[in-house]
């Protein structure tokens, strides 16, 4: 089924009254169907034309993009994507910062409490002493990482589960906005054996002090690289500070492809969107600060991994995981984030004049 884009205008905006979301997408699905394929049609399209100008572009068992030195790619990432799947460790639900683009935006002094004690892992609550047992009985895994939410505000709890993976010769990585790290600590992680760092700078606007702390990292820690979703305010951030970023040394860029849930869709609204795959919601611009990014490191030879994570990377992880799993042939876990459909959310792609299906082209 195609849709002019004149009728998907007229449409979305009369879902975008209804009263019951999820019954007028349940009741008006072959539609909406088309008009988010034809949105994500134009976008592919675009996204080819990018890619196709980025020479020395790479791809990891057809699962993602990326340029740069295969040695440098994130083994994380590669657990991710073709191991058994990302197993995350969660102990500590504060953060010191409030990010427009995080997915708990508005919700972080709401986020349940990892238990005193405890750490969860697996979904399982676990004591520090219980981890010897779960080793044991368990397959070992090709990685773990620690997330949920900002880890050196508490950072002291760390050491010694980290101390136990390693032992157990388990790669570890850990995500941090790095404001609270220093020099002590980041050498006690290296010590208790993490083997990567990834530092979310759009978080803080890429300050000096983080950029600094980078730098620590490469000296007691393996693999060190940067990892934030694609914004235009960490583009303009990132080029202001280009030359003393890239010297810190770290290893590798992981650009996340921004995308949107019910917490932070609220500083989004006006931003023309688009859903990949049926599944995550993210503007426009976001893989496209990718693509420059990626451009730019390979005319300029950055020495570094520039990664695309984007939604489709996303996709194929979740059905990566799902075989690793030997659930049936073609299961995925992906999917959208939204308890109801944000019809409203499309209406500005669907409004620029600018934006046209490619149907209507022709």
């Amino acid at each position: 089924m195609k849709v002019t884009k004149d009728d998907a205008i007229k449409y979305f905006e009369q879902f975008a009254l209804e009263e019951d979301a999820t019954e007028c997408y349940l009741q008006n699905r072959e539609i909406i169907d088309a008009v988010l394929y034809q949105i994500e049609e134009v976008i592919d399209d675009r996204n080819t034309i990018y890619l196709s100008d980025i020479k020395g572009l790479k791809r990891l068992d057809n699962r993602t993009f990326y340029i740069g030195n295969e040695k440098k790619f994130p083994i994380g990432c590669k657990s991710c994507l073709c191991g058994k799947g990302l197993n995350t460790i969660r102990k500590t639900n504060k953060c010191n910062e409030r990010c427009k683009f995080c997915y708990y935006y508005g919700r972080m002094d709401i986020q349940r409490p990892i238990p005193e004690g405890m750490w969860e892992i697996g979904g399982t609550s676990f004591y520090e002493k219980d981890v010897d047992l779960l080793i044991s009985i368990y397959d070992k895994p090709m990685g773990v990482a620690y997330a949920f939410l900002e880890p050196f505000i508490e950072i002291e709890k760390y050491y010694n589960i980290i101390k136990k993976f390693s032992d157990a010769g388990i790669y570890q990585h850990l995500y941090t906005n790095g404001i609270l790290s220093n020099e002590d600590s980041l050498r006690k992680l290296g010590e208790a054996g993490l083997n990567e760092i990834r530092f979310n700078l759009g978080a803080t606007h890429c300050s000096d002090k983080v950029i600094k702390n980078i730098s620590i990292a490469k000296k007691y820690i393996s693999l060190v690289g940067i990892e934030t979703p694609m914004t235009p305010e960490f583009y303009d951030e990132f080029l202001k500070k280009k030359k003393k970023i890239l010297q810190t040394g770290f290893d590798f860029m992981n650009c996340a492809e921004l995308h949107l849930n019910e917490a932070n869709m609220v500083n989004y609204i006006n931003e023309p969107i688009y859903m990949c795959r049926q599944g995550y919601i993210s503007p426009t611009w976001s893989r496209v600060i990718t693509f420059k990014l990626m451009k730019m490191a390979e005319d300029e030879k950055w020495d570094i991994v520039l990664h695309d994570c984007s939604n489709y990377t996303k996709f194929a992880r979740e059905l990566n995981f799902s075989n690793r799993l030997n659930m049936w042939y073609g299961a995925t876990s992906y999917a959208c984030e939204f308890n109801s459909f944000p019809f409203k959310l499309f209406l500005p792609i669907l409004l620029d004049k600018k934006f046209q299906f490619i149907g209507d082209k022709k």
